[in-house]
């Protein structure tokens, strides 16, 4: 199998930008979205593979490079596994995550007024690396927590200040950004595509 020695990382979320920037070999060349200027495709995909799809074909083609994309997600299980693969959309058109975070504790109280004992969740991540050819390799990742009943820290991106990773007392938000790269699903997904960057 040829390592890849260049990639175009796409995702114009500038927490997740860096997160997987981080995962990848120091030896890699790195590209990303700003370079370009491409706006973004629609994700009509019905999951998460299908969305991850999406965009890494579409940047893929776009600048001949092969991409790396992550469509993921944040399940609740009181909410019947909501917001999913709407995470972002929850944050409305600028994807304000203070918004989306309020969103979800008032859907969480609507249901139950005292949901600290109902609050499992998990984060799923789905990582597609499309190669300009079309050719294409998926890998998925889970890491299994619960909803904080309030916001805490200022580290990390997105729902990050409500998840309590298992096993943890602390969110993702107030978590080294060392620590929690080795235990999230973006994580877990990428270990499983690793062999391909050497």
């Amino acid at each position: 199998m040829n390592k890849i020695k260049e990639i175009l990382i796409g995702t114009n979320n500038s927490g997740k930008y860096k997160e997987i920037s981080a995962l990848l070999p120091k030896e890699i060349v790195k590209h990303s979205l700003k370079e370009f200027k491409i706006s973004a495709p629609e994700e009509t995909g019905k999951n998460y593979k299908e969305n991850a799809f999406i965009k890494a074909l579409y940047y893929s083609k776009k600048t001949n490079l092969i991409c790396l994309s992550d469509d993921s997600g944040l399940e609740i299980d009181l909410l019947n596994g909501s917001p999913g693969i709407y995470s972002s959309r929850w944050g409305g058109k600028k994807k304000n995550f203070d918004l989306a975070i309020n969103k979800i504790f008032y859907e969480m109280n609507k249901i139950k007024k005292d949901w600290k004992k109902d609050n499992r969740a998990k984060f799923f991540c789905c990582l597609a690396l499309v190669w300009p050819n079309g050719k294409s390799f998926f890998s998925e990742g889970i890491v299994n927590g619960k909803i904080s009943k309030k916001k805490k820290g200022k580290k990390g991106f997105g729902y990050d200040p409500i998840f309590v990773p298992k096993g943890y007392n602390k969110t993702f938000g107030e978590m080294e950004p060392k620590l929690k790269m080795f235990i999230d699903h973006r994580y877990k997904a990428y270990l499983k595509i690793k062999n391909f960057f050497g």
